[in-house]
């Protein structure tokens, strides 16, 4: 697999060969549709709408919702931007970006982490 970072949507991938996938469940504010700095929005693959709400960026809550978030990620097998996401970072590297300006206490490092257990997964198969 190639590399897979994690980011803001407002940062630039490095390298520029590098696939920016957008998993935020809405689109971000102050962002014009036609100025779309990333390649492709997978949405399927963000938290629901009532994990997001609880969990409300409380770093207390955290751990829970990598648990919970991890739950729903396996329960949602198979998907569609899962394997998306999967088929494209086996050709080029991949940065997962969100709107949250706490990317490192958002759903994005859990994200990363699920794929790469899959990642594993598949490679063991």
């Amino acid at each position: 697999m190639m590399p897979m970072t994690i980011g803001g949507v407002r940062m630039p991938a490095e390298p520029s060969d590098t696939i920016r996938v957008l998993v935020d469940r809405l689109w971000p504010r102050g962002i014009a549709k036609a100025s779309v700095p990333w390649d492709i929005w997978a949405q399927e693959m963000s938290p629901s709408t009532v994990l997001r709400r609880w969990y409300g960026h409380d770093p207390d809550r955290y751990e829970e919702f990598r648990r919970r978030y991890f739950a729903e990620l396996r329960a949602s097998l198979p998907n569609a931007a899962v394997d998306q996401v999967m088929g494209v970072w086996r050709e080029r590297p991949v940065m997962l970006v969100t709107a949250s300006r706490e990317v490192v206490q958002s759903h994005v490092p859990v994200l990363r982490e699920f794929l790469m257990d899959l990642a594993g997964a598949e490679q063991l198969r």
